[in-house]
This record gives structure tokens, C-alpha cells and sequence, in this order.
């Protein structure tokens, strides 16, 4: 027991912070208070940050401190309303009395209990960075919105590099903007009131330059680079067209410099933009610098007569043909003829390119999870009887669900692929000859030569007679229509 005040003696005051409430409040701030700490020191000092890292350190991290310092005031609060109200009969119902051996002994094993309460928030604190910075976390925890580029990206070249190596990158500016980017991307995520789909180009990426090159550089020789596209015809036979090319990536020109594709982003000359559009698929307007005495070449439409605003120019980069680098979106015609050269999907099948493709593009399909039984009724209504059914029918169910995802609205229509001219603008954005120099001189779209060279085409023994000169590519569903080019009829889906 206490001892009681003597006479005349004026009892001390009890601060009203001295309490059970208050206790665990100050525990909790405290361990907040050390896990923010560390947390700080880790994404200030790695050489990578973490952006997501930042959403633990500073908002869930100091969340749980208001909670903590909240409940320190609140328990002050409650402790001084109790002894108010039954000051003549209990009035420190929650305080600590370190005089009465119960209280001591429940006071000792709460320290025991906050001291290991705060290891553990050390511990769960590095643990958080290292999970923060995972592929798993970026795409599956909180980021369920992002599942068609996380399906995406596993299937892509870059597959085995993290997500904040190209996202973030070093540097403390762009680790900040991060910071704020992704917290608005939480914010808008809790909320459910994020796009659909997920807008790109992203304008809060590093530059190319500082991300890409890490790896590549448009400069490195590389010469030209052999490619074969298979393909097959929406007829009846599946007749099969293949054509072998040479890109002409990067070649030396006499006197220095470079020519090929990689001319584009090379350091001899630099290319800049003008798009009206957000996806950058209109461009009105170009600048060609030549670096080593400034002088200008500037192409633009016969419907664009002002100038660009200064601050919508872009520099020409790697983004720019290369837009998804990571998190490819293959069109249904694409995939569909990749199974079908890969034997995946049975070719004997009549017309079974078209109707595999026409599975997939169904305006019914508008959920993820109905499009596996729209696609077996579909296919199933076209080849009932035959055996091949079963196995095409899992593998178009099998491609629908890793390259089109209706609820999010991610799918090759609304992610352009800008590597070539087929099934999008891509090239012919500004390769169109209706891009005009002030001495009338055009941007071609017919000089196919300078970035490839088709060397076989056609099928079977075709494909073995090389020709080293070149060949004019030989459409084979008839003659091309000069004013068209390939996107006008090669949309991704069903063929016009």
C-alpha cells in the first residue's frame, strides 16, 4: 500500500501521462519512431532507391507513430477525465504504481514485451526494404492494378531485371520523384480510381539515357542483325509467308558517324519532336541537329504551319521505338501465328488463323474470367468434331489470358508497339513522305533499303535462295496500294 499524506501536507501531483493507455501509445510511437529512422538511413544510403520503399518510410512508418503519440494524449486525456469524475473513490484507475509488487511485476514484463516490440520493428523494417524493392511486391501486393505489365514483363527480355533499376534508377532527384509519384499511385490505387488502362508514355521517367545505357548504346557496332517473321494467311489452307531480313542497326559512315536505326538516337546528330497527342503517335512536326557546327534541318506536315511550344519538344530517344521494352502487349494475329510456327496450334485446321484471332478479339469478352469459356464456345461452335480442338482451344485461352486483360483495358490496341510498321503507325509516324524540309525535300516511306534488307520471302524451298542484292518485298495477297501503309489494313486483330 501507498503511504497516506501526512497533516498538513500538500499530496504531489500525478502527471496524468502516467498511465497504461499513455504506456503502449509511447511504445508504439517509439518503435515507429526507430523503424522511420532506420528506414531513412537504409534509402538514403543504398545506391538504388526504393520508391515503394518510401510509401513504409514515410507514410506507413510515421502513420504509426500518430497512432502511438494519439494514444499517449488520448490515455492522458482519459486518465484526467477519470480522476475527475471518481476523485473521491478511484482516481488512478489506469496509472503505473511502481509501489505495489502486482504492478511491478505487470510493469516489468511490459517493458520486456515494448523492448522486443522495438527489435522486432527493426528487424520487420529491413525486412520491409528488401521485400519493398522486389518484382513480387511491385506487381502483386498493392499494385494488383498493375498485373497486365507484371504478366508482361515475366515474358519479356527483361525479364530478370528489377523493376526499380529501370523505373528509378540512381540519383536523388528522381528518387523523389518517385516518392511522390507513387504515393499519388497509392492514393489513387486505395481510392480505385486509377486509369484504365495504365497511361503511357510515363512522364515521370529517367531519361533513356541514363537508363537503357547502362546496358546498351546505340553506338556499339553491331552491324546487321538477321531476322525471320513467319506468317500465315487467313485462308483456308493457313498458307504459310515467311520472310528473312537484315536490320541494319548500326553501320559506319565514311568520315565518321553512324547510319542505320541507331542513327536515330546516335550522338552525331540529334532528332527532336513534336506530338499533339499524348501517345505520342501524332508527330506534326521534327528538328535534325547536326552536333558538330548546329546547323538544322526541320521537316513538318502541310497541315502544321505554327511552332511547336518549346517546352512539348522531345529529344529523340530509345522510348521512342523501343516504347515497351519491357511490358510487350503482342497483338492476337502476332501470337496467333507464333503458336501456329511453333506448332502449338494445329495448322490443319481450316482457316484456323482467322478463326483463332477472331476468338480473341470478341466485343463480348469484356471480364477476365468469362473469356476462357466465350473462347472454348467459340472455337467449339467452329471445329466440334474435330481431334486438334481441345489442344488449339487451351493454347488461344492460354495466349488471351497473358496478352489481353479486358477489365483493365491493356491490350495491343491501347499499348502500340512502335518497333516496325505493321500491325501500328510505328516508323511511319514520321517516315511518311508527307513530313516536308523548307526545300521541299520529303521524310520517305518507301526507302525500305536504309533499315532493312529482305535477303528471302515466301515458303518452303524460297526461304534457302538468299539474295544478298536485296528483294523487293513481294506482298502476297496482291499488289500494295501506294497511299496505304501496313497499319491501314494490319490493325492486330481481323485482317480489313
Amino acid at each position: 500500500m501507498s503511504e497516506a499524506p501526512t497533516a498538513g501536507s500538500v499530496p504531489k501531483a500525478r502527471s496524468h501521462f502516467n498511465n497504461w493507455i499513455s504506456a503502449i501509445g509511447a511504445v508504439i510511437a517509439t518503435g515507429a519512431l526507430f523503424s522511420f529512422a532506420l528506414l531513412v538511413w537504409i534509402d538514403f544510403t543504398q545506391d538504388n532507391p526504393n520508391p515503394y520503399l518510401g510509401l513504409f518510410t514515410y507514410i506507413v512508418a510515421p502513420g504509426f507513430l500518430i497512432v502511438g503519440l494519439g494514444l499517449v494524449f488520448f490515455g492522458a486525456w482519459a486518465q484526467r477525465r477519470w480522476s475527475i469524475k471518481h476523485a473521491a473513490t478511484k482516481p488512478d484507475k489506469w496509472r503505473l504504481d511502481f509501489t505495489r509488487p502486482a504492478q511491478r511485476r505487470r510493469i516489468i514484463a511490459f517493458g520486456i514485451g515494448a523492448l522486443g516490440f522495438i527489435m522486432l520493428s527493426a528487424f520487420g523494417s529491413y525486412q520491409t526494404y528488401h521485400y519493398a524493392e522486389s518484382v513480387q511486391f511491385c506487381g502483386e501486393v498493392c499494385h494488383t492494378a498493375m498485373n497486365p505489365e507484371f504478366v508482361a514483363y515475366h515474358r519479356s527480355a527483361h525479364a530478370r531485371v528489377d523493376c526499380v533499376d529501370c523505373h528509378v534508377g540512381d540519383g536523388v532527384k528522381w528518387a523523389i520523384k518517385a516518392k511522390v509519384n507513387g504515393t499519388h499511385q497509392l492514393i489513387a490505387y486505395m481510392r480505385d480510381n486509377y486509369n484504365r488502362p495504365i497511361e503511357t508514355p510515363l512522364a515521370q521517367i529517367r531519361p533513356a539515357e541514363d537508363i537503357c545505357a547502362k546496358c546498351h548504346w546505340p553506338e556499339k557496332e553491331q552491324g546487321n542483325v538477321a531476322r525471320r517473321y513467319d506468317h500465315f494467311l487467313s485462308d483456308k489452307a493457313n498458307t504459310a509467308y515467311s520472310l528473312r531480313m537484315l536490320l541494319h542497326l548500326t553501320e559506319r559512315k565514311p568520315g565518321g558517324g553512324i547510319g542505320g536505326i541507331h542513327w536515330h538516337a546516335g550522338k552525331d546528330e540529334k532528332v527532336e519532336y513534336y506530338a499533339t497527342d499524348p501517345d505520342r503517335q501524332e508527330i506534326p512536326w521534327m528538328r535534325v541537329t547536326k552536333v558538330s557546327d548546329g546547323s538544322t534541318r526541320v521537316y513538318r506536315t502541310a497541315e502544321f504551319t505554327d511552332e511547336p511550344p518549346a517546352g512539348a519538344i522531345r529529344t529523340m530517344d530509345c522510348m521512342d521505338c523501343h516504347n515497351r521494352p519491357a511490358h510487350t502487349f503482342p497483338a492476337p494475329n502476332d501470337s496467333v501465328e507464333r503458336a501456329m510456327a511453333e506448332g502449338t496450334i494445329s495448322r490443319n485446321l481450316p482457316n484456323v488463323k482467322r478463326e483463332a484471332v477472331k476468338a480473341m478479339v470478341q466485343p463480348e469478352i469484356v471480364t477476365d474470367a468469362a473469356a476462357a469459356g466465350q473462347i472454348e464456345a467459340y472455337l467449339r461452335k467452329k471445329y466440334a468434331e474435330a481431334a486438334e480442338t481441345p489442344a488449339v482451344t487451351a493454347e488461344v485461352q492460354r495466349l488471351f489470358a497473358s496478352t489481353m486483360f479486358p477489365e483493365r483495358k491493356a491490350d495491343w490496341r491501347h499499348y502500340p508497339d512502335n518497333r516496325g510498321h505493321k500491325d501500328s503507325v510505328g516508323c511511319f509516324r514520321c517516315h511518311d513522305d508527307k513530313h516536308l524540309n523548307t526545300a521541299g525535300k520529303a521524310v520517305p516511306s518507301s526507302d525500305c533499303a536504309s533499315c532493312h534488307t529482305i535477303i528471302a520471302q515466301g515458303q518452303g524451298p524460297e526461304l534457302n535462295q538468299l539474295d544478298a542484292r536485296g528483294l523487293e518485298f513481294a506482298h502476297p495477297d496482291g499488289e500494295l496500294t501506294p497511299d496505304l501503309i501496313c497499319s491501314d489494313c494490319h490493325n492486330g486483330g481481323i485482317q480489313q
